[in-house]
């Protein structure tokens, strides 16, 4: 039993750090129609960042402030000026150009960090173990899974009460009439494009205490993440979070009970929803 209920707050923390990455990609999706294939790198950065800040300023906390912010100032600057021109066209362009981006950075980091692997600790507020129905686990794991929940409370209301979330709510269902009531579409994209990506910068931060910090960090990650919006629904909040949390699990248990087949469960399990639910399971009404 204790093992069982270990995997399982490993599975849920896994899942939680899921969610904080693939909903920046669901959001984007969502409000722009944009597959952003370059989400990983830009996790794989906010990781980068992040160690690079702790490595200056020796605060963990003002590195998860700084990290995800010059994620997004970098997001800002790539939708400005290379994904706007591809609006409304067919979706391989976009799935092209960002994985052109995803090269891009990719090499960038591997030319000014190197291609060895990095270790972040936890903040010493989070360091240490708990004990937990007769075994130990580590606090930040359970911060983790705490904070994940917060953040998506926090997401939906600001998309459902605030005027900000109704305007971008507005401005994915309609661009024209959206427009023609005065919001500034493109800025307002901009906007969203940047909150993704400190999403993703956050994500990258996050787990920089939980697993190295490497060159190819982001390439498992976009899958993942992907696996998570097309579960749950492409453009579908919720299916976000129901999506990483059946993946977290199925991660967590697959290695302890099928080990041989951990790394084909995701897939297996997204064949499966395909076939019977291509859409997602909580896909938006269209």
């Amino acid at each position: 039993m204790s093992l069982f209920f270990m995997n399982l707050l490993n599975g849920l923390s896994l899942g939680m750090l899921l969610f904080l990455i693939s909903i920046g990609l669901t959001i984007i999706f969502g409000v722009l129609g944009v597959l952003n294939f370059a989400h990983g790198s830009l996790y794989m950065l906010g990781a980068y960042f992040c160690f690079q800040s702790v490595s200056l300023f020796h605060n963990f906390w003002l590195a998860l402030l700084i990290s995800p912010l010059l994620v997004a100032v970098l997001g800002g600057i790539i939708e400005m000026s290379i994904l706007r021109p591809v609006y409304g066209r067919d979706v391989s362009f976009q799935l092209l150009l960002t994985f052109g981006v995803l090269l891009v950075l990719d090499d960038a980091v591997r030319l000014i960090w190197g291609s060895g692997y990095h270790i972040v600790n936890p903040p010493a507020l989070l360091n240490g173990v708990v004990h937990v129905a007769g075994f130990t686990y580590p606090v930040y794991s359970l911060f983790i899974l705490g904070l994940g929940p917060l953040i998506g409370v926090g997401l939906w209301a600001f998309f459902r009460l605030t005027l900000w979330g109704k305007k971008i709510r507005a401005a994915s269902m309609d661009r024209e009439m959206a427009a023609g009531i005065g919001i500034n579409v493109n800025r307002l994209f901009t906007g969203v494009f940047f909150f993704g990506t400190w999403l993703a910068g956050m994500g990258g931060a996050l787990a920089t205490p939980l697993r190295a910090i490497g060159p190819s960090m982001g390439e498992k990650i976009i899958i993942e993440s992907f696996i998570v919006v097309v579960i749950g629904g492409l453009g579908s909040f919720p299916g976000a979070f129901l999506g990483a949390i059946i993946l977290g699990l199925i991660n967590a248990y697959g290695a302890e009970y099928l080990p041989r087949m951990t790394m084909a469960l995701p897939y297996i399990l997204l064949a499966l929803i395909l076939l019977t639910k291509p859409r997602g399971l909580l896909a938006r009404e269209v």
